[in-house]
């Protein structure tokens, strides 16, 4: 008898676990339709994010993803030049042959030429086949990408998921960073991009701080409540999440256009017809490779086997009551330094370098153990807190200059004038160019003191409104209200001016 009704509990459990299994695929098809017109564009995803790797690619139609003419290997240790050399080839003999093919001729073909015919349906017609001819494209494959990135994904998707819980967003969102950066948050795009959810700067601007002490968009806790925000407001204004998700890529402003344009929110057809002038193939396709990624997420054993994906985060964040040098935070906190870049990412190279201090207020993310992070950074000498970030101050670049020669004139790192000047090469510079050094003023840092929690600066001789805001990082129009002063040319020396840092 006992048994028996161990077999019914066993089937009761695996009733209801078939239940909200099926109760989840209905949520998620209520929220990401998945239309079987767009089933040979998931596909091809499916298999760009699964069986080739970044040393292949898929010689394939454009628009319609389900035409994979090629596809070719790159040997081991061929550099960039080469490779595109190759995929420039083959993408010129597959369109090459799609235009003989365009003549009308369908004897004598060369072995190219009647393997990309029998692609096409039997009765396709020449000038269809004339405008594919402009519509070949090389797809670089993605699997061993996304398989570090099912691995990374486990440290980051329990905040992902609390993330979107808290908002009463979808979980499946937490799938996105597949497509965007394989959940590696260094990840830096050519068009500037970057982290775990790859933000624009002018994008990621409206929800976090970046500049060049910290940026926000490299911390994938902070980046995620930043891109739960964004997607939460897409959605809310174009009340669809396929296109929402693909505003993520093309911008909400775009696909309102295309909605006004088509009076219709059928993503099949945007997809399909919509020829917004930006509207590329990286939006026309950020939908059906979210898709695409949803499915392999949940079913990665059977693409990959068997995964040891790395366990959830485990940190505490502690806010910084000063400005704090970093190597005075890894000496009181007994923390190496390795550590705090790897749960830091957002603080910039002038602040590992030592050039600027962690700003007051960062919420700087420790490892979780059994000290007590407030008590130590209590314990921190008056000497080691500043009221104040290290001041800026500039050069402009002279004839026959080079980058290495002024940050060794001002004893600064390259990589900490790369930074703060957002200069992709060293060796471009120009003559004229102002560049922003990381080079704090010892007599200005020691004349800015803190009195009745209002941070003071007493102006010296040759002393400007302009050189003060600038060294400070305050504004000149702020600076001057608050401290009364209807001339800035009108200051003194001795004069005590009030710094909002």
């Amino acid at each position: 008898m006992a048994q028996k009704r161990i077999r019914i509990c066993n089937g009761l459990i695996l009733l209801s676990a078939a239940l909200a299994f099926g109760a989840v695929a209905q949520e998620r098809r209520v929220f990401f339709p998945r239309p079987a017109e767009l089933e040979p564009d998931i596909q091809f995803w499916i298999r760009a994010y699964t069986e080739i790797d970044t040393n292949s690619g898929f010689i394939h139609d454009s628009k319609n993803l389900g035409l994979v003419y090629q596809t070719i290997r790159f040997s081991t240790g061929v550099n960039s030049s080469n490779r595109s050399r190759q995929v420039r080839r083959a993408v010129e003999n597959v369109e090459n042959a799609l235009e003989i093919l365009a003549t009308g001729k369908r004897h004598d073909l060369s072995r190219d030429e009647q393997g990309i015919l029998a692609l096409w349906p039997e009765h396709v017609s020449n000038s269809e086949l004339r405008e594919a001819s402009h519509q070949v494209r090389f797809q670089l494959g993605q699997s061993d990408r996304f398989r570090a990135g099912l691995v990374r994904s486990g440290v980051w998707k329990p905040y992902i998921y609390e993330v979107l819980s808290e908002r009463g967003l979808p979980r499946e969102l937490a799938v996105l960073p597949h497509v965007e950066s394989s959940f590696n948050p260094t990840a830096y795009s050519e068009v500037g991009a970057s982290g775990l959810w790859q933000f624009t700067r002018s994008t990621g601007l409206r929800y976090m701080r970046i500049d060049h002490v910290v940026d926000e968009r490299r911390d994938p806790f902070l980046s995620t409540v930043a891109a739960a925000r964004l997607l939460e407001n897409n959605y809310k204004v174009i009340q669809s999440w396929p296109l929402a998700l693909t505003a993520y890529n093309h911008g909400l402003a775009g696909m309102r256009q295309a909605v006004r344009e088509y009076g219709a929110q059928d993503v099949v057809q945007l997809m399909r017809s919509y020829e917004g002038r930006s509207f590329g193939f990286a939006s026309r396709n950020f939908y059906v490779a979210f898709l695409a990624a949803l499915e392999v997420d949940s079913e990665s054993e059977k693409y990959f086997g068997p995964l040891d994906v790395r366990p959830g985060a485990s940190t505490v964040v502690v806010r910084l009551p000063d400005y704090v040098g970093i190597d005075s935070l890894r000496a009181v906190l007994d923390v190496a330094l390795s550590e705090l870049r790897e749960w830091n990412p957002a603080l910039m190279e002038p602040v590992w370098s030592g050039d600027k201090f962690v700003p007051r207020g960062f919420g700087l993310r420790l490892p979780e153990n059994n000290s007590d992070p407030l008590r130590l950074l209590g314990s921190l000498p008056v000497s080691q807190r500043h009221v104040a970030q290290r001041p800026d101050i500039y050069h402009r670049v002279r004839r026959g200059e080079t980058l290495s020669e002024i940050a060794e004139r001002y004893r600064v790192s390259v990589s900490s004038l790369k930074t703060l000047n957002r200069l992709r090469n060293r060796n471009f510079i120009r003559i004229g160019q102002t560049l922003i050094l990381p080079v704090s003023d010892p007599t200005m840092t020691a004349m800015l003191t803190q009195r009745a929690g209002v941070a003071t600066y007493v102006v010296r001789a040759g002393d400007t409104i302009s050189h003060i805001s600038g060294n400070f990082g305050v504004d000149e129009q702020v600076l001057l209200e608050q401290n009364d002063i209807r001339n800035k040319h009108l200051i003194y020396s001795g004069q005590q001016l009030r710094i909002t840092p």
